[in-house]
């Protein structure tokens, strides 16, 4: 098979053994994948893919068919359209998947926008309700919120019945927030003018504290997934004390197969159904062939986008 590979520090497509499901797993022919942070980590050699993942081909999230399945894997069948995130490998013509990660693709919903699902809603959902503990009513802030994790996360919180707030830096992408259901977008300076927020969610990094600390409402909740601009602060306790907020911190990548799946589940009965009523969106900047990779991967580190960059295997 042909993925994309990363070698000293870049990303081009390569020749690899196709890959067999083992016990459990299921084969699935990638029709479309899309990009993440992690990604352009990975690719920069500061994060590497889980042990048993593959090291050298990147990819968080994928859609496709199943093309074969391994012992002890009833959920699907061949030609079955399936999605879901995994440790590695997402970004090939094939990868092996187990069972239990995969979601079946709503229907009518294209391979593109299939293949940037899982990761960015999987992620959200999992951070602002999990972790963040949204509940109807109470007031989201989100960083980041033209990125694809930010996109989802806007859409879900507003589907749950809270007041979100975006944070956008360019002023392009306002418009489209807006569209998905924020109720507020504004610029990254001066964002805690508008709190008290009852969830934080963090797609930033260090540059958005300690004005989170100022933003946070009494008992609420910082939750930070991403520090793409940077991961160190200084941390004043006695502000964080004085609003007993919680400040949480999350990845999904090396969660063990268990914790995976309760995410693919709990994705598959609070988010899918919103996909099948046409509730809810995965926007796409931009497709790339798989021979385009490395163009897929500048555009992805450009910024200014709104939603996401994606791979499509068939050109």
């Amino acid at each position: 098979m042909r993925a994309a590979t990363i070698s000293d520090g870049q990303v081009g497509v390569r020749e690899h053994p196709d890959p067999e499901p083992g016990d459990g797993e299921v084969l699935v022919r990638v029709r479309a994948a899309g990009l993440n942070g992690a990604d352009l980590m990975q690719r920069a050699g500061r994060y590497p893919a889980p042990p048993g993942e593959p090291q050298d081909i990147p990819g968080l999230e994928l859609a496709g068919e199943v093309a074969a399945v391994g012992h002890a894997a009833p959920r699907f069948a061949v030609g079955d359209r399936v999605m879901g995130i995994v440790g590695g490998g997402g970004q090939g013509e094939l990868c092996t998947v187990h069972e239990r990660q995969l979601m079946p693709v709503p229907e009518g919903l294209p391979w593109p926008q299939a293949g940037g699902l899982p990761e960015v809603f999987t992620t959200a959902h999992d951070a602002i309700f999990t972790q963040g503990g949204l509940r109807t009513g109470e007031r989201l802030l989100v960083h980041g919120a033209a990125g694809g994790v930010g996109t989802a996360a806007v859409q879900l919180g507003a589907a749950a019945g809270a007041h979100v707030t975006a944070t956008v830096r360019n002023p392009e992408a306002r418009d489209g927030v807006r569209e998905l259901g924020a109720h507020e977008v504004v610029d990254p300076e001066g964002f805690a003018a508008g709190g008290p927020f009852d969830v934080i969610l963090e797609l930033v990094g260090a540059p958005d504290f300690p004005a989170n600390l100022e933003a946070v409402a009494t008992g609420g909740r910082i939750v930070v997934i991403g520090v793409a601009a940077g991961a160190k602060i200084e941390l004043n306790l006695l502000a964080l004390m004085g609003r007993r907020a919680t400040l949480r911190a999350s990845t999904l990548r090396a969660r063990p197969l268990e914790e995976k799946a309760l995410t693919a589940r709990a994705v598959e009965r609070e988010v899918l159904p919103g996909f099948a009523r046409g509730a809810l969106r995965v926007p796409v900047a931009e497709t790339f062939a798989l021979d385009d990779v490395a163009a897929a991967y500048e555009r992805f580190a450009a910024g200014g986008k709104l939603g996401k960059v994606v791979l499509t295997m068939d050109g």
